[in-house]
């Protein structure tokens, strides 16, 4: 609150002393708002694991929750080629206490969440029980879950089909794939393996499937839709193969309803890609900046505009989450390539947002409207422990684990508007359990508060690599590696242990 220039100063002294500002206010209660949290642990179908994964969201702003929970049943090869515990996964949603199992499409029995709307509709995948008769791996189908159905997406003629994302309207977005043979490893394109056939951008809604075509090559993939129907994902712009990456040129690009307008890439660069599209339009993501895929930074589309918000010194960023502010987070490697800091994009450039208690590397996955973010710091291999990020402060999340618990928050992987958090953590003997951070107040049942770390949260730090934990690679990077900026964490929303 500003003051008029014609009052006295000793006037607005005593006035901003004896009622301080409006700003002021909001800013001490916005910092001491989420100092207390309870912890929920969330429980399996019977088999050992449940899991928080990175999707586009595992929340609603209505507190439901999606996840997947491993039941008794076990996969048979191939299928246990994704599924690295091997026992059947199964999407299920939480709400007032309770977790429901979603089921999945018949044959295999395995399906897996990617996003959830206001109304607690999920998309997601599931086995479809056909796998590659070349490498063996899986397929799947997109699928919807809505009022006790799993409705099956189906393809454009190929193998299988993804859905990435739903809309408040149920519109959902995704790629399938048709019956043309393709020349092309898309595993470094929009999934972790190659794809025998060529994919499609799609958009559904009521029942019908939407080819969205492509920039002009054979491929197409789309990611993201938010309340406008506006849709954001990547395609190839042609079929000439660059040396640098092996790929042709490949660009993000913002569908809003008629036809894909191409997003470009930042400089001389050939390979750019979207990781998120908020309710304004604005799309974030990674370019290269040359063909020789040594350099990525990150990016912010708006309004016809493509601005380099470039790196922290290093080779290598990866752009996670998005939100309305047009604020983005995620990682990004220091001078030297050998660590990585979790980031905030804001104002045009990276803010470096450090690790917790000396730890050689952070990530972060998620931020709100309230710029909270949330992620985890590392050794830059493996999650050691889950934070928050607010006002310039890290904060391990292990500090809310009671001390009856034997759980290891190792990484946080969404917060919504209200500061509720979605995060995963660890047993003593390596199972992995799907676990919210509910804001609470003081005197209720279970909630725990914390003004800073405390002897208890560092004495709950790994030891050990996590199980399933997601690991970088600290041996020099192939344009392979290069190219595929968010690959670990698709491997990470299929359950594919990367090791």
């Amino acid at each position: 609150m500003k003051i008029a220039a014609s009052l006295c100063f000793l006037a607005a002294s005593f006035v901003a002393a004896a009622i301080p500002s409006t700003v002021a206010q909001e800013q001490q209660e916005h910092r001491n708002e989420h100092h207390r949290y309870k912890l929920i642990e969330l429980g399996t179908f019977g088999g050992p694991n449940s899991y928080f994964t990175f999707v586009t969201k595992t929340l609603n702003n209505r507190g439901l929750a999606t996840g997947s929970a491993d039941t008794s049943a076990t996969l048979n090869p191939p299928f246990c080629l994704l599924f690295p515990d091997c026992f059947v996964a199964r999407t299920f949603l939480w709400k007032d206490g309770k977790m429901t199992d979603l089921g999945a499409l018949r044959g295999i029995g395995a399906s897996f969440p990617n996003d959830i709307n206001a109304s607690g509709v999920v998309v997601g995948l599931s086995l479809n029980g056909v796998s590659d008769p070349v490498i063996g791996v899986p397929f799947f189908n997109g699928v919807v879950f809505k009022d006790g159905e799993v409705i099956d997406l189906g393809t454009f003629g190929g193998p299988l089909s993804y859905a990435a994302a739903i809309n408040d309207q149920n519109q959902v977005v995704g790629f399938a794939l048709n019956s043309t043979p393709d020349s092309f490893d898309l595993g470094d394109f929009c999934q972790n393996f190659p794809m025998p056939t060529q994919m499609r951008a799609f958009i559904w809604h009521d029942g019908v499937k939407k080819n969205l075509g492509t920039l002009g090559g054979t491929d197409s993939c789309a990611l993201f839709i938010n309340d406008r129907g506006q849709v954001a994902g990547n395609s190839f712009t042609n079929d000439i193969v660059n040396p640098g990456s092996g790929f042709p040129t490949t660009h993000p690009f913002l569908w809003d309803g008629d036809e894909m307008k191409d997003l470009k890439a930042l400089g001389a660069g050939n390979f750019a890609t979207a990781s998120g599209l908020n309710s304004h339009g604005q799309v974030a993501g990674t370019s290269n900046l040359a063909d020789d895929f040594t350099i990525f930074h990150a990016f912010l589309w708006d309004d016809g505009k493509l601005k380099d918000f470039g790196g922290l010194g290093g080779n290598s960023v990866e752009v996670i989450g998005l939100n309305d502010d047009g604020e983005f987070v995620g990682k990004a490697d220091l001078p030297g390539s050998q660590t990585h800091d979790a980031f905030l994009g804001i104002n045009g450039a990276l803010r470096d947002l450090g690790t917790l208690d000396g730890d050689p590397c952070s990530v972060a996955n998620s931020i709100n409207s309230k710029e909270q973010i949330v992620g985890s710091s590392t050794d830059c291999s493996n999650f050691l422990h889950a934070f928050l990020w607010e006002d310039g402060r890290m904060t391990d999340l292990n500090v809310f684990v009671p001390p009856s618990s034997a759980l290891t928050l190792t990484v946080a992987t969404f917060i919504d508007d209200r500061g509720k958090i979605t995060a995963e953590g660890v047993l003593p003997n390596g199972d992995q359990r799907a676990v919210l951070l509910t804001p609470c107040a003081a005197g209720d049942e279970g909630c725990i508060e914390s003004d800073d770390l405390t002897g208890a949260a560092s004495a709950k730090r790994m030891e050990a690599p996590v199980k399933g934990a997601i690991s970088a690679p600290r041996h020099p990077i192939t344009p392979s590696e290069r190219a595929a900026p968010w690959r670990p964490w698709t491997a990470r929303r299929l359950h594919i242990g990367v090791e």
